[in-house]
């Protein structure tokens, strides 16, 4: 676990929390905590999905199917 990923996980629960905030002004400290707890773990998702797509993803994605041109 890099500081990239503190980082990363710490602006999840802000952003959540600024976010709850926008959507009520008057949460509770519970509500707030609840918000901080899912954006930090939110971003963990967020980071094994896309590792996930990066490994089953081929570099040549965008390049045409190719097809068989032999004769018999």
């Amino acid at each position: 676990m890099g500081i990239l990923n503190i980082v990363e996980e710490a602006a999840g629960a802000f952003a959540a929390d600024k976010a709850l905030e926008a959507v009520d002004p008057n949460a509770g400290i519970l509500a707030k905590a609840a918000a901080a707890v899912a954006g930090f773990e939110g971003v963990s998702k967020v980071q094994d999905m896309m590792e996930d797509n990066a490994s089953t993803a081929t570099p040549d994605s965008d390049a045409p199917p190719q097809t068989d041109t032999a004769t018999d």
